[in-house]
């Protein structure tokens, strides 16, 4: 590593730090000509291969305004979607690849966005597994209903209490 102050090519590692959950280490470097101490942060780059073979580096805004086309309508916060692509990311990293087929990504979206929403997850779903078809959809939502995730059950109760609430206000005792 070369010295900021005085461009001498290399330098001492004087203290190491994991830092942002693993994804960075940051190192205070010491440099022998001069003696100044630096830091340096170092990461690693994950890439995503496209289907036309250009490969670029991982974006959590791409994998957000991905999702958030499918949660379109839906009761998804900002900070859900956030959590759904450090989430992506985390489960991309942990593959131990630099380089991420696109088509990966996608699948790698599906399973936190079934826990955060199944209707934006059969639409998402509809387009990266490729459904041709309504019996596709019938068999999604099928498996769907079979193995509910937390979310969809909880969504479930939220919605039939409201329709309880709401029809109970519509009722007034007469008097």
């Amino acid at each position: 590593m070369n010295c900021p102050f005085c461009k001498h090519d290399d330098s001492r590692v004087v203290d190491s730090r994991v830092v942002e959950d693993g994804l960075q280490i940051r190192r205070r470097r010491e440099c022998p000509e001069c003696g100044q101490r630096f830091s340096t942060q170092e990461t690693t780059i994950l890439n995503v291969i496209k289907r036309s073979g250009i490969s670029e580096p991982f974006s959590r805004a791409k994998v957000i305004n991905g999702v958030r086309k499918a949660c379109q309508g839906r009761p998804v916060s900002e900070d859900d979607l956030a959590r759904l692509a450090s989430c992506v990311e985390e489960t991309l990293r942990k593959s131990g690849q630099a380089d991420i087929e696109a088509h990966e990504v996608g699948m790698a979206i599906l399973a936190p966005l079934k826990e955060l929403d199944a209707v934006a997850y059969l639409r998402f779903a509809s387009v990266y597994r490729n459904f041709a078809s309504l019996a596709d959809f019938e068999g999604e939502i099928s498996l769907l209903r079979e193995f509910p995730t937390a979310a969809a059950t909880l969504a479930s109760n939220e919605e039939n209490s409201s329709v309880k609430n709401s029809a109970m206000k519509s009722v007034s005792p007469r008097g």
